[in-house]
């Protein structure tokens, strides 16, 4: 079970590093009403600009600190609940934006079940 649980570290992080550091400016499927980069889709959400970089900031470190948790595991268990609590408010924006499918939500829900997994 501990690989496993290692495993959705390393894969939380990873896209949450992909997502945050390579791809902010890239057009996607899974970003809100047609937004074409990070900032749009924080727009579409009708969230101040500053949230854009709180919420960077704060998911890079939890991501960081889930990698950091392999050896460290005491980081582990507050990390994932903070990503997860993250990730659903992520799944709650993705569905205010009504005219949008479900599926934009995906990527957000299956973080938020990793990060469960691994706070459990």
């Amino acid at each position: 079970m501990l690989g496993l649980t290692i495993v959705a570290q390393v894969l939380i992080a990873l896209t949450i590093y992909s997502v945050w550091l390579i791809r902010p400016n890239w057009k996607t499927d899974y970003r809100a009403a047609g937004a074409r980069n990070l900032k749009e889709e924080f727009t579409v959400y009708r969230l101040p600009i500053w949230t854009l970089y709180l919420v960077g900031f704060i998911k890079l470190l939890l991501a960081s600190a889930l990698l950091a948790g392999i050896w460290m595991s005491e980081l582990v268990v507050p990390s994932a609940y903070g990503m997860a609590v993250l990730m659903m408010v992520a799944v709650v924006m993705h569905l205010k934006v009504r005219n949008d499918s479900l599926l934009k939500a995906v990527p957000a829900f299956t973080l938020l079940l990793l990060s469960v997994f691994v706070a459990l």
